[in-house]
């Protein structure tokens, strides 16, 4: 399931990623994406830690939707964010990303994705299940190397 080319890794398609976009490239805007990404992490992550299989995944996401909508409406109310927001959950696209010096290829990829007011800022990315984002997380410095192997190991847990 698993495999790297050079400097690419290659996301199993039964992946499931997050995408917050930004409004613009505001401080502001960035600031607002950013706490929106703590929210949608922190509810995917307590949704799905203990799942392992990619539709049972599924099922609690479509079901938790109007839940993780309400909290990202009731945050922006709270900081007076008047733009408004959109959730999707589906196929949508994602650019080129490199992190920690490997390169995800671009293309339409299984995801929540929230946008921002016009959603024409930088936006956060990265793969919710398997739980990709808790190695970001909880990152303590570790090297590329370890990186690499941790995802490994993580796609061989929830891809037997």
């Amino acid at each position: 399931m698993f495999f790297s080319m050079k400097d690419k890794i290659v996301i199993p398609k039964e992946a499931i990623r997050i995408r917050v976009i930004a409004n613009s490239n505001e401080e502001y805007d960035q600031n607002i994406k950013n706490e929106v990404k703590d929210i949608v992490e922190d509810e995917m992550y307590y949704l799905l830690k203990d799942t392992l299989d990619i539709n049972n995944a599924r099922k609690l996401i479509n079901s938790d939707l109007i839940n993780l909508d309400t909290k990202i409406d009731d945050f922006l109310k709270s900081k007076d964010y008047k733009l408004g927001h959109n959730i999707n959950f589906g196929y949508n696209y994602f650019p080129e990303k490199e992190y920690k010096g490997i390169k995800y290829e671009e293309g339409m990829y299984e995801s929540v994705v929230v946008t921002l007011g016009s959603g024409k800022g930088d936006n956060w990315w990265c793969v919710m299940f398997p739980p990709f984002c808790l190695i970001e997380a909880h990152d303590n410095g570790t090297t590329d190397i370890e990186y690499r192997w941790l995802i490994k190991d993580l796609i061989n847990k929830y891809f037997k």
